[in-house]
């Protein structure tokens, strides 16, 4: 069984003999593909909604099986007994979705040892909420999904604050696009990264023209900052 770029890179943060939660698990295929290769036998697959839930079962009947599963509806980590698995992961929802799953009970969350999560969009918005609660970012690891680039995040919450402050002092000449673009990205030398950087920075200069013939003075405001973002990427380019 073979996985996608996405979900092979996923496998890939989880370490032998952990038991793993897979929330929005969908297809199941991670899960199945944890199991097949000896890497977890303790994994619970959930999702909010029954359709993906009957997927998953469809494919653990053609892949494993001989795999016990302990498949759960519902929604985020209601589905889990606080501190029930080693690791959660959480990938292919929204930033912000992801945050609200993980604000919804902060005791429970932290509860956890660790996540593995892959936001598809505001991924700066995650990193915040991340930092503010005082979640460490140990990993992270852009991999392709078709003409994507996706971001994947492995947080741990027993670390000390310090290794935090490390990150952060590194992250200074960053300033405010330290949470957009992760200074561990640069630290590894990621080879996506300035690839995603030129994708920013054209996003970034087309949303630009665009506000060039609006012309308001409201516009005018988000042009001066659009413009200094734009610069600031093309800053952080040389680094890559």
């Amino acid at each position: 069984m073979q996985l996608s770029g996405r979900l092979s890179a996923i496998a890939e943060f989880i370490t032998f003999g952990e038991s793993v939660a897979d929330i929005g698990t969908d297809h199941g295929l991670l899960p199945i593909f944890l199991y097949i290769n000896g890497i977890s036998q303790k994994i619970i697959l959930s999702d909010i909604k029954e359709g993906p839930l009957k997927k998953a079962e469809g494919n653990l009947k053609i892949h494993a099986p001989e795999m016990v599963a302990d498949i759960r509806l519902g929604g985020g980590l209601d589905t889990l007994e606080p501190g029930e698995v080693d690791t959660v992961v959480i990938a292919g929802m929204g930033g912000r979705m992801i945050s609200d799953i993980l604000a919804s009970d902060l005791q429970k969350t932290k509860s956890f040892k660790k996540y593995i999560l892959q936001p598809r969009n505001a991924q700066d918005k995650l990193r915040i909420w991340l930092y503010i609660n005082a979640f460490t970012i140990v990993k992270e690891r852009l991999v392709r999904e078709g003409n994507h680039i996706c971001e994947i995040i492995v947080v741990e919450t027993s670390l000390e604050a310090d290794m935090r402050e490390r990150s952060r002092t590194y992250s200074q000449r960053f300033k405010n696009l330290e949470f957009e673009l992760s200074p561990l990205l640069f630290l590894s030398k990621d080879p996506l990264l300035k690839e995603l950087i030129e994708c920013r920075i054209n996003t970034g200069e087309s949303i630009i023209s665009s506000i060039k013939n609006k012309g308001s003075e409201v516009s005018i405001s988000r042009l001066v900052e659009k413009i200094e973002r734009v610069r600031k990427l093309k800053e952080l380019h040389k680094y890559t």
